[in-house]
């Protein structure tokens, strides 16, 4: 039996100016509905210029299909609070919509929401915010819960979420405890592109950019072109990597070069500030056929990380619809 298709969600590559950061959205969001992508990834935390969840309701407003995989941190809001913008997109678009649970934001900003939690009592947090939020949604009845973080007495949540429009939980995190949670929540686990690309997939899901041309030397002289290095750039990263406890933003920071390696591996995009992730450069069919292996091994989910101009989406569409997944 073939793999099943794959779920992709794009976000769009770092943008810095609150001007155009809905206008790059929308453009992404629109062409993602268009083009049969899941939904679009909507970031989470004080450094973002709109709020996810009014976000997700403007693009849902937008368009036809989309269902956004929006960023929920226990710091910002409770799990009724979220359950409750879960039943009313239900109920406002009948569409099911996805989570991407993070602990993760600036160690500053942590301290100015007063939050003191240990990055692993965050892990627990977390936990517990999944489990009452699937009670909240499923449960025909008031639900009552005694955690660490969360207390319900009788809490209902009303009216009760279809079956079918329960939304997908997701985790980004890479550290043990992160790993742990995911495991014990059934939560989707995602990772990041890994540098060898063939031996390194041990998750359903994975985060990284994909830049694709017709030939692999054409795709690379023009990702080249695209993502310059820049010792300012890399200045920038550094500060946000001492101002973070991120496990997978240390992992992918210490001692990584901007090299594009000769299997299209390239982390300079993540090292330059202009994106999240690494990125996988090569042709349509070099990337196509590793997305083929990647779906073989178990992935299912996407989280891609993508540059809002109209000429590099259609190329990431032919990368992707000549693996036969998408």
């Amino acid at each position: 039996m073939s793999p099943a298709r794959l779920r992709v969600f794009p976000a769009i590559s770092r943008n810095r100016d609150p001007k155009t950061y809905v206008a790059e959205l929308m453009r992404v969001a629109e062409f993602a509905d268009r083009e049969g992508f899941e939904g679009i990834l909507l970031f989470e935390g004080n450094d973002v210029f709109v709020e996810p969840w009014a976000m997700a309701q403007h693009i849902m407003a937008a368009t036809e299909r989309s269902s956004p995989l929006i960023a929920v941190n226990p710091v910002y809001m409770h799990p009724f609070t979220a359950a409750k913008f879960v039943s009313s997109f239900a109920q406002l678009y009948g569409r099911k919509i996805y989570l991407n649970m993070i602990t993760g934001t600036a160690i500053s900003d942590l301290q100015g929401l007063g939050d003191e939690q240990s990055h692993a009592d965050r892990y627990v947090r977390l936990g517990e915010f999944v489990a009452l939020m699937r009670q909240l949604l499923a449960s025909p009845r008031p639900v009552n819960a005694e955690g660490r973080f969360y207390r319900a007495s009788n809490l209902q949540l009303r009216p009760r979420l279809p079956t079918e429009l329960m939304p997908e939980f997701l985790i980004a995190g890479q550290s043990e405890a992160a790993q742990r949670v995911a495991e014990d929540t059934g939560c989707i686990k995602m990772q990041m592109l890994p540098p060898d690309l063939d031996r390194g997939l041990n998750a359903s899901g994975m985060n990284f950019g994909i830049f694709a041309r017709e030939s692999g030397d054409e795709a690379r002289r023009a990702a080249k072109a695209r993502f310059r290095d820049n010792p300012d750039d890399r200045e920038l990263l550094a500060l946000t990597v001492q101002n973070s406890d991120s496990v997978w933003k240390r992992r992918l920071y210490d001692g990584q070069s901007g090299e594009l390696a000769a299997n299209g591996y390239w982390l300079l995009p993540y090292l330059t500030f202009q994106a999240d992730c690494p990125y996988l450069v090569g042709s349509y069919a070099e990337i196509g056929t590793k997305l083929k292996e990647f779906a073989a091994n178990g992935l299912t989910t996407i989280m891609l990380d993508m540059v809002a101009d109209e000429t590099e989406m259609q190329h990431v569409c032919k990368a992707l619809k000549t693996s036969g997944m998408f």
